[in-house]
């Protein structure tokens, strides 16, 4: 009997199980017709998207979007607002500091945060560098360079190289070759689409402004040398007119830059020369500066601006706090354009949210609040801890304002602070990022000693809020200096035993290793780690509270030193020694270890995520369910990895899920459990085909098949003995839907992996009185008429299965037909068999599974086909077994079926069908 499926038009049949759509009455509405306000007030923190007018101005000219506020309640711009209103003195100093004051070591440099801010602004996006030189002398055009698809190291590169032919033209007094670098590189930043590496990009561009300021400065130094060098504490009297004139030369250049942010920043860069013209060259020259960077129009971009002119002024006259103000607030009444249409497309654009994109001003309002408050009052702070609170403690403010002023102010007002982040809004800023902030001062400063287990119960309520494993936590550092004294006073505090102190314990070890890890400051601290230790195994009697800690483990790693690491564990092994002779302390200690693992993380350095994995499986290679965990960790580390890099570096990619691959491959076999090891191996599988590493699936779903006949008939299931038939059968059933889209080995022939499976089942020793064979072979019945269809019904994005492999082909096809023609005739043996040994029931239930395929799968246009659906929907309900309702709503559906024009030949089959009552 030639068995054929039906064709399958997936996509028609979608579309007639959809429900009709019905029409939506809109009235008056309109997506381009204007909105209705009226002037209310809303909350702040009001949604995106809000809209608001004001009702104060009597122009009829439609409202800047960049310069209205929504609401007026933006509080970065209040505080703008306030401070022009108020005018009141910054510094409450009635003596003026004398005007060639100068900053000293106590102010923290601009290049110890150089680096810190390129390595946490980073990106994987494709980056462009695009430079146009202008017209070289006697040439008609200019040079036209641009660079595309750059990695950020490759353009960190390329700016490096345009550092050096900067200093290489100005050694080779190309003079305006190198000014015409510089505007270039400055006009570099006025891009913005990369927005996330945009600090970095800052960083990378002002060094080329930092050495094209130097190299001009001491041209003019050098030409004032002669016959004797300039002094240091030189004044305009002492230049001569070759100089000033040379000097002056190089400001009428840069005044007749077009572009008004080269213009700022390439004039800003030789600030200092302003020395050489006159004495108040510089006290002129900042407001100016200060007022043009108003008509920068990106927000992000201005704030920059605005932080390189503070750097500059803090160099050449620290003394000018008046435009380090009046930066600032200029900067505050920017940011009611982050509200604006043009900041929130581009940041719906670039998928980025408004958090993170308010992170990236950070390092310019830190740096501009650490330039006011250098050496500033005590005072100072009070004033601006009031502004805030006035303001409803704006979190990005507060964060900058405690992370500027000197420790000790901060220590000192710990509880006020503390207060202060409780009542922000944490929409956009998180409040453990601002605990982190105060915990940096606290490291440096004590807090008085009567509030520091207040302090510690505030950060923990919001710490232990905090789940992602790739927040920094910086909380209350100052209880962990390298003299671990306040680890003591924690401990002497405590006096007994409770989950609390195990939080704040696990706090203690958080801080020290953040205090330790760099640098490999603990190879010089192992004494100190240890009596930690010692102390925490004083208090720890419990193993299982140990060891939940999420911490506790990083912190033994720490112990990198072969003969203390011995020691430590004998140390811990002396309190818990029998803690691993029992199973359940096994399972409890597993599922702690579990958590741990889950909540590891490095972010996208994979490589680095992987190594934990091997060597997490080296450690805890005796507790089953941990290796589980690291394989699935391991799995959803390949996938990670492959949706992040989508396609760039695809070789590296590949050759790292083939590592995670291989862990896997290495790791399943070590597993006692057989349905762990199956089901693993068809995960791994699986994984392994979605990044398209066809012969590592192929090798895992091979082992799955091999390892089939050793499936006991029977497992333990929470210490009862159960059936594994059901385990099976969901299994295998899993395994056969994965087969659609899993190509033939082009050594292995047509369907070698099917056949390989249903030899599997053929062999295995079922149950006594076990239909579980017969289920299989129905449940590969859909699959190969599945793969008989021109279009499979899914398929992996670039991974060709047998659809494209064989394109339709004959061959191909009549090898699906014997094989439905053999499980076919199987499945009709056993019906015969059943009935033979009058097992009625079973019979009729196989036989209503079986006609449920042929309806949904065949071809039943054939007569045979037909009358085979027939003879088995009369068997299935000879003996009355068929349950009466499903029965009547089988035939519902063919009927309604056979009105589709494609399947009109339904219409005599179920005209042949009858109901038979039970008897």
């Amino acid at each position: 009997m030639a068995v054929r499926s039906r064709g399958r038009n997936y996509e028609a049949e979608l579309q007639r199980c959809r429900p009709e759509a019905a029409p939506v009455e809109f009235g008056d509405y309109h997506p381009l017709k204007p909105i209705m306000v009226t002037d209310t007030k809303s909350r702040r923190g009001a949604r995106k998207g809000s809209t608001s007018s004001s009702s104060s101005s009597s122009s009829s000219a439609p409202a800047d979007p960049l310069s209205s506020m929504l609401d007026g309640t933006d509080p970065l711009s209040m505080f703008a607002a306030a401070s022009v209103s108020e005018a009141p003195a910054m510094t409450h100093s009635k003596k003026r500091e004398k005007e060639e004051e100068v900053v000293g070591p106590d102010f923290e440099p601009w290049s110890s945060k150089r680096g810190e801010i390129l390595a946490r602004f980073t990106t994987t996006e494709k980056l462009s560098i695009n430079l146009f030189m202008g017209s070289d002398k006697g040439k008609t055009c200019g040079s036209q360079r641009e660079l595309l698809n750059l990695s950020q190291q490759d353009y960190a590169n390329r700016i490096e190289e345009l550092n050096q032919s900067l200093k290489e033209a100005w050694a080779s007094d190309q003079k305006v070759k190198a000014l015409k670098i510089v505007i270039q590189c400055s006009k570099l930043l006025s891009d913005t689409s990369v927005i996330q590496f945009y600090p970095s990009k800052f960083v990378l561009i002002t060094d080329i402004l930092d050495t094209f300021g130097r190299l001009v400065y001491d041209r003019i130094w050098t030409m004032c040398s002669d016959p004797r060098p300039l002094p240091d504490s030189f004044t305009v009297d002492d230049v001569n007119d070759t100089a000033k004139e040379t000097c002056l030369n190089w400001f009428f250049k840069i005044a007749s830059i077009r572009e008004l942010l080269p213009r700022l920043y390439v004039e800003a860069a030789i600030l200092k020369c302003n020395r050489f013209l006159n004495k108040t060259g510089i006290q002129e020259t900042l407001p100016r500066l200060t007022a043009m960077i108003r008509g920068i129009g990106d927000p992000l971009v201005a704030a920059y601006t605005r932080a390189y002119l503070c750097r500059v002024g803090m160099e050449v006259a620290p003394h000018l706090k008046d435009s380090l103000n009046r930066n600032f607030f200029d900067l505050l009444g920017t940011f009611r354009q982050v509200s604006g249409e043009s900041v929130q497309n581009q940041l719906v654009q670039q998928r980025v949210e408004v958090p993170e994109y308010l992170t990236l001003y950070s390092p310019a309002i830190n740096w501009i609040l650490q330039c006011i408050a250098y050496r500033a009052p005590e005072p100072l702070l009070t004033e601006m801890m009031e502004r805030c609170k006035k303001l409803g403690n704006n979190a990005l403010l507060l964060n900058s304002v405690m992370r500027a002023f000197r420790p000790e102010f901060v220590a000192a007002r710990a509880t006020d602070f503390i207060g202060m982040i409780k009542d922000c809004d944490e929409a956009g800023f998180p409040k453990h990022l601002l605990f982190g902030s105060l915990g940096r001062s606290l490291a440096c400063a004590d807090p008085p000693e009567s509030e520091r287990l207040t302090i510690l119960n505030e950060a923990w309520k919001v710490v232990t809020k905090v789940r992602s494993p790739q927040v920094e936590y910086r909380c209350y550092d100052y209880i962990c200096d390298h003299t671990f004294y306040y680890v003591s006073i924690t401990f002497i505090h405590l006096s007994f035993i409770s989950r609390s102190q195990k939080r704040e314990v696990n706090t203690v070890l958080a801080d020290i290793i953040k205090h330790m890890t760099p640098d490999r400051a603990f190879e010089d601290a192992y004494p100190q780690l240890q009596s930690v230790i010692r102390k925490i195994l004083t208090y720890f009697q419990d193993f299982s509270v140990l060891f939940s800690m999420e911490r506790f483990l990083p912190f033994l790693d720490m112990f990198q030193k072969d003969s203390v690491r011995v020691e430590v564990c004998r140390s811990i092994m002396e309190v818990f020694i029998n803690a691993l002779t029992l199973e359940d302390e096994k399972r409890s200690l597993a599922l702690l270890i579990i958590g741990f693992i889950r909540m590891v993380s490095f972010g996208r350095d994979f490589e680095q995520q992987l190594s934990f994995c091997v060597e997490a499986r080296a450690t805890f290679c005796n507790l089953e369910p941990v290796l589980v965990q690291l394989i699935h960790t391991v799995n959803q580390l390949a996938m990670e990895t492959c949706r992040v890099m989508r396609g760039s570096h695809s070789r590296k990619t590949a050759a790292f899920v083939r590592a995670c691959a291989a862990y896997s491959f290495i790791t399943i076999p070590s597993l006692s459990s057989i349905f762990s090891r199956l089901s693993l191996y068809l995960l791994s599988g699986q994984v392994a085909l979605a990044n398209q590493c066809l012969s590592q699936a192929d090798a895992f779903l091979k082992a799955a098949v091999g390892i089939l006949p050793d499936v006991p008939r029977s497992i333990s299931v929470e210490g009862k003995l159960r059936s594994s038939e059901s385990f099976l059968l969901d299994f295998i059933n899993n395994f056969l839907a994965t087969l659609l889209v899993v190509p033939d080995h082009p050594e292995h022939g047509v369907l070698y992996l099917v056949r390989g499976l249903l030899n599997m089942v053929q062999d295995y020793t079922w149950e006594d009185n076990s239909d579980a064979k017969v289920r299989v072979y129905v449940s590969a019945l859909p699959l190969l008429a599945a793969m008989s269809q021109e279009t499979y019904l899914y398929s992996i994005p670039k991974v060709d299965s047998n659809e494209t492999l064989y394109g339709g082909d004959p061959k191909f096809l009549s090898e699906i037909n014997k094989l439905c023609e053999t499980l076919i005739g199987q499945i009709l043996d056993n019906l015969k068999a059943l009935g033979r040994d009058e097992s009625t029931r079973r019979q009729g239930a196989l036989a209503f599974s079986l006609f449920g395929v042929l309806l949904a799968h065949g071809d039943l246009r054939n007569n045979k086909l037909s009358q085979l659906a027939v003879n088995l929907w009369n068997l299935c309900h000879k003996h009355g077994y068929c349950e009466t309702g499903i029965s009547v709503r089988t035939l519902e559906y063919i009927k309604h079926q056979a009105q589709q024009h494609d399947m009109t030949h339904l219409t005599d089959t179920v005209q042949r069908l009858a109901l038979q009552s039970r008897t």
